[in-house]
């Protein structure tokens, strides 16, 4: 009789299926904190057996188990089967690093906002800790209240502006990760665009609308209006040339402008389109062969600017200043000259206007190669200032600089 009362509860003990699941070395098992010290934790599993995590598997790379007390559930990675005291050595990085990277990849595939808390930077962008990783926030997925607006671009003062983000927490997205590089790319931007999706959708293009500067850069002027911010190129602000935005507006100025392009939580507007473009009708006010007095406004390697009008520019390609050939421009004419020039060609619908000093003869050259350079320095013109939009944005070629250099030792997990 005690035989099978023996037997029949050792048949239940092989029955009961958690006995058959003791762990193995490189598990990751879950059990209640027993007790918890600044030196060890004790974790019971299931009653099968206890572990102990201690050492360098305690709190290292792991601050999420520092709070840990007893009557708490906790994971840990199984480091050896039976230690000197006959227990489970666990440890929290192993099963840390796991949560870890298991939680960066449900947040690229939801989308979720996250905190990233910045801890240094770089000429590149923000170093941060999300999820408990070090990821990389660069210049270019800043948001716009964010974004280090210096003129002409001095990448010292970019530097301090991102300093000053140290220790703050910024609500971020995970946009991209890379398990075995331990990458982890997280933007503000993407937060701040899906934010302003619905403020975006009452807006359409050519439609006007009034605000305020907010700010002024090299390229072009900022403007707050209805909640959001949009942009107006140097080039939209006036149908006349200028040298920098603040010649024509100053932070502050209420303005008002045309939406003429809308491009993901981007507006760009325009200042100029609201009134009548001067070259309009100005094929009725003069013709090719007319003599016209003008100021040089500018000197380049290739002929004269020239100003006819305030908002009519034109250009005497070098080519047709002398019948000689000129080796020195500035022998010619210098800025604030004023001279009588010959329209050489005039197209309105193009803004172009080809000059030459009256007297000298045509070249060899047709008369498009001879007027070209006018239209080519409106955009020579326009090339400079996207060349300092690039140094005031340094961004895109920075971000993309860092992201495949800096971030394999600063972005790891």
């Amino acid at each position: 009789m005690i035989a099978t009362e023996a037997k029949s509860e050792f048949d239940e003990l092989i029955a009961d299926k958690t006995y058959h699941k003791f762990p193995k070395v490189g598990d990751v098992i879950a059990g209640q904190v027993i007790a918890a010290s600044r030196n060890e934790v004790r974790i019971d599993i299931d009653g099968v057996a206890v572990g102990v995590v201690r050492g360098q598997g305690l709190y290292n790379e792991s601050p999420t188990y520092s709070q840990l007390k007893a009557g708490d559930t906790a994971e840990a990675t199984v480091l050896e089967l039976e230690n000197e005291n006959g227990e489970l050595e666990l440890s929290f990085r192993e099963a840390g690093y796991k949560k870890t990277w298991d939680e960066l990849e449900a947040l690229v595939k939801s989308g979720d906002p996250v905190q990233a808390t910045i801890v240094e930077a770089n000429k590149g962008g923000l170093i941060a800790m999300v999820a408990s990783a070090r990821g990389f926030l660069p210049v270019s997925q800043l948001s716009p209240d964010n974004y280090p607006r210096v003129q002409g671009g001095d990448k010292q003062k970019i530097l301090e502006k991102l300093k000053s983000f140290i220790g703050k927490e910024l609500t971020t997205r995970v946009i991209d990760i890379d398990k075995k590089e331990e990458k982890v790319i997280v933007s503000e931007k993407a937060v701040w665009e899906e934010s302003k999706k619905k403020l975006l959708e009452k807006f359409e293009v050519g439609q006007t609308v009034k605000g305020s500067i907010t700010a002024l850069t090299s390229f072009g002027a900022f403007v707050e209006f209805e909640g959001v911010e949009g942009l107006i190129h140097i080039s939209e602000l006036t149908w006349k040339r200028i040298n920098h935005p603040s010649d024509v507006v100053k932070s502050g100025d209420a303005v008002e402008a045309q939406i003429i392009e809308i491009s993901g939580a981007k507006i760009f507007l325009s200042v100029k389109r609201l009134s009548d473009d001067p070259w309009k009708g100005l094929e009725a006010q003069m013709k090719p062969g007319d003599k016209v007095k003008g100021k040089v406004i500018k000197v380049q390697p290739f002929g004269l600017v020239v100003e006819i009008t305030e908002t009519v520019h034109g250009l005497a390609h070098i080519s047709m200043l002398s019948d000689e050939n000129v080796s020195d421009i500035n022998a010619i004419a210098n800025i604030g000259d004023e001279m009588e020039f010959e329209i050489v060609e005039l197209n309105p619908a193009a803004h172009r206007l080809a000059l030459k000093v009256p007297g000298v003869k045509s070249r060899s050259k047709k008369k498009e190669e001879i007027a070209s350079p006018a239209r080519n320095d409106v955009k020579e013109m326009d090339l400079n200032e996207k060349k300092e939009e690039v140094k005031e944005e340094v961004v895109e070629e920075v971000a993309e600089e860092a992201k495949a250099n800096e971030t394999n030792d600063e972005s790891k997990a």
